[in-house]
């Protein structure tokens, strides 16, 4: 036959009668000296090698002058004949992976390394013993492998990295080669694939494989864990020497044996079964195991472990059940939140990678986190099944892998259980508040839960229609279970995410948030969610600044990772003018959540009010590149640009913010202001425009205080600070910090608006 080697051919010793296979060098290798001798010595030091997993060379001869190899036939095919029959056990593939792993080890001893490790070269005996042949012929190769077409493909599936870019190779492309043959055995299929030689490079330098336990669920964790180490993309990440990894191969087979191992999955359903999600308890506990993974191997820890849950993977591929999955990622981030050991990225940062092609360590860098956990979750009938993966990002290490499950029935009670115990593995001295978390086994109602998930789903959507709906599922899910704090939580948050939104008056949404969260808290004092709620109604709607401090405060304590509640308490503190405390807030915020518009806004908003303009102007036009319709943000520029007295581009920003809500009665009036008398005239006429509409709707008397107030007109600015005051216009507090009112602080009447709202 003919290889890629050159010719093989089965022959007859005449003299020992015995079958033996002749290789030939390649014809086109022939004339060259130097790579004959070579050809000979490696030849030659190969046959010195004594190893039952290494292919027994006879003699290296000539015929011609053409070089070539006597060596032993083995009838029982090669490997890549195995594999194509895709009926090799887990078992059988480690063994076969451990007799590479020792010849290979025996080559390595003596400073050979193969260079074309690939199922054909692994021949298998009569017994059924593997044989590796073809040693440092690969060398050779060098100048033609990649430019051959058709007969490489095979050989460049299986190259390393460092091999692929021509850099200097030695035993650890071995360990990456062994390691995609064992992936290729256990899945069926290669871990880099392309249709053509430069896009099967690509993947191989580029590109993460699939995780084996999707591909083939049932087998050992710590097998998926030993090739994943064993492709690393980094040579000196992988396995060090053909010793460790047979070592660590050898380990898992007897604990496989024994009935020691854990496995990746024993779940299985159905293909015409229909999958629904359910539930998102268990999660708990396996991000918990992750957390104890962490605090077990650091003993201290001075600065919270940074980490990102991935959005979960809707296994069942149906859409409608989207809303269940995001649901369970929202609840699971709420529940490590809590852990004060985590930094743990907010919600809406997470969900910006939901089906992003991007490797963990992209993602990693972009949040800047140290680890980063994928996950996937999936019920059938009264079994609930739960995958995790955590990442070391730093060094692009696979750490740890875990798939639980159980009877729908008893997930509340394992939570307990097994928490409880990675509570005593983790070594870490828990706040009472998370020995609270690890201990509750309080059982749910499943359909109040669902109507929750659903609830909150909507909820972060923040359209009217949406937090109707958003309303709807809470009060269903208090009704199914009257004793489900979250719910009561859920309906406080709709009511104030109303407000926020501007489309009702804060003290409508006060009268619907403080019964709602009253009852939540009753229920259980521990939602952080909700003494946020009632930090911002305190400060915001009663102006009580003791009772709203008391509040964060205990929202923080509760949940060190509540961005949003830093974020606001940033506004808190700043109003009553603790600064750098106020600074501290916001940028730990930011770092929780560093994709959420909102808190950029509110982050401009703060230099604006530690006089750091160009700091807010460079923010808010990062911004703006991204969400250029972002209303807060647009309405802080018009801010700095009037503080900066850049009037003309204070205008235009007026213009944007009109135009992206979309009131061109409101841009007439201002460019007709303009035209009759420039900047100030043009404030003018729209707080008149404003004004003639409030006979007709509701509009809050705040923002025709401050365009009075930048239009250069005092007197009428406070008749209308007064009116806002009436109204109890949650804005009132920034009167005692943003600086477009720092030239009325000497006014009695200004000063007695401050007076009243008790600054």
């Amino acid at each position: 036959g003919r290889g890629g080697m050159g010719k093989v051919y089965l022959a007859e010793d005449t003299t020992l009668k015995r079958t033996v296979a002749l290789k030939f060098l390649p014809s086109g290798l022939i004339r060259d000296e130097l790579t004959k001798k070579r050809f000979v010595h490696e030849a030659q030091t190969t046959s010195a090698l004594d190893h039952p997993n290494i292919g027994t060379i006879y003699e290296i001869n000539e015929s011609d002058e053409n070089p070539f190899i006597a060596m032993a036939y083995y009838p029982g095919g090669t490997l890549r004949e195995k594999i194509a029959k895709k009926e090799l056990t887990v078992d059988q593939s480690i063994r076969i992976a451990i007799a590479v792993a020792r010849g290979l080890q025996k080559a390595h001893s003596k400073d050979i390394v193969h260079r074309d490790i690939k199922p054909a070269n692994i021949l298998f005996s009569e017994d059924d013993e593997p044989k590796i042949i073809d040693f440092g012929l690969a060398k050779y190769m060098s100048q033609t492998v990649l430019t051959q077409s058709g007969t490489t493909l095979g050989t460049i599936a299986y190259m390393s990295p460092e091999q692929t870019e021509g850099t200097t190779i030695d035993r650890r492309s071995d360990i990456w080669a062994l390691g995609v043959i064992l992936y290729e055995m256990l899945a069926g299929e290669r871990p880099f694939k392309g249709e053509y030689e430069q896009a099967v490079i690509y993947s191989i330098i580029n590109e993460e494989p699939e995780f084996l336990g999707k591909i083939c669920p049932g087998i050992p964790l710590e097998l998926e864990k030993i090739v994943h180490k064993s492709l690393n993309k980094k040579a000196d990440k992988r396995f060090q020497s053909m010793g460790e990894m047979g070592d660590a191969l050898e380990k898992l087979l007897e604990e496989v044996n024994s009935g020691q191992s854990t496995s990746v999955s024993s779940f299985r359903l159905g293909r015409k079964q229909r999958r629904i999600l359910f539930r998102f308890a268990p999660v708990l506990i396996i991000l918990l195991a992750i957390i104890g993974y962490f605090l077990f191997f650091k003993d201290a820890l001075a600065t919270p472990v940074s980490i990102v849950l991935l959005p979960l993977e809707n296994i069942s591929r149906d859409a409608e059940q989207d809303w269940f999955t995001d649901g369970m990622t929202d609840a699971l981030i709420t529940d490590l939140a809590r852990i004060s050991g985590l930094r743990i990225i907010s919600r809406s940062s997470a969900m910006k990678y939901k089906g992003a092609q991007k490797s963990t360590a992209e993602i990693a860098a972009e949040l800047g986190v140290s680890y980063v956990i994928e996950g996937s979750v999936i019920r059938s009938d009264d079994r609930v099944k739960i995958t995790t993966r955590l990442i070391n990002a730093v060094n692009d290490e696979y750490l740890w892998a875990q798939e639980y499950e159980r009877n729908f029935t008893d997930i509340l009670t394992l939570q307990s259980d097994v928490a409880r115990t990675i509570a005593g593995q983790i070594k870490v001295k828990l706040t009472p508040y998370e020995e609270t978390l690890l201990t509750g086994t309080r059982s749910i109602n499943p359909d109040a839960y669902e109507a929750y998930l659903k609830g909150n789903f909507y909820w972060y959507k923040l359209t009217r229609r949406a937090l109707e709906t958003s309303l709807h599922y809470f009060k269903l899910a208090t009704e199914l279970d009257p004793n489900y704090a979250p719910a009561f939580a859920g309906i406080a948050l709709v009511w104030g995410g109303r407000a926020q939104m501007g489309y009702i008056p804060m003290h409508i949404a006060s009268e619907n948030v403080k019964p709602a969260a009253a009852k939540a808290l009753e229920l259980d004092n521990s939602l952080a969610e909700v003494h946020y709620m009632n930090a911002v109604l305190y400060a915001w709607s009663e102006w009580k600044w003791n009772l709203s401090i008391e509040s964060f405060d205990n929202a923080i304590r509760l949940n060190p990772n509540l961005a949003e509640a830093r974020a606001y308490y940033s506004h808190l503190l700043f109003t009553l003018n603790r600064p750098e405390e106020a600074m501290q807030q916001i940028e730990h915020a930011l770092e929780l959540d560093p994709f959420n518009t909102l808190f950029q806004a509110l982050y401009a908003m703060d230099l604006v009010y530690a006089h750091r303009y160009d700091e807010a102007l460079h923010s808010l036009q990062n911004t703006l590149k991204n969400s250029p319709d972002d209303p807060i943000s647009l309405s802080t520029l018009r801010t700095v640009y009037h503080l900066k007295k850049m009037y003309p581009q204070a205008l235009e920003a007026w213009r944007l913010s009109f135009k992206a809500r979309g009131e061109q009665q409101l841009i007439d009036a201002l460019n007709s202001g303009y035209e009759e008398g420039g900047y100030s005239m043009a404030l003018r006429r729209v707080a008149e425009t404003k004004i003639e509409n409030a006979k007709t709707q509701y509009v809050s008397p705040w923002p025709i205080a401050t365009l009075y107030t930048r239009a250069g007109m005092d007197d009428e600015a406070l008749e209308w600070f007064e009116k806002a005051l009436i109204a109890h216009d949650p804005n009132m507090p920034y009167l005692n910090i943003d600086p477009i009112f720092d030239h009325l602080r000497d006014n009695p009447r200004f000063q007695n608006l401050i007076k009243k709202i008790g600054l």
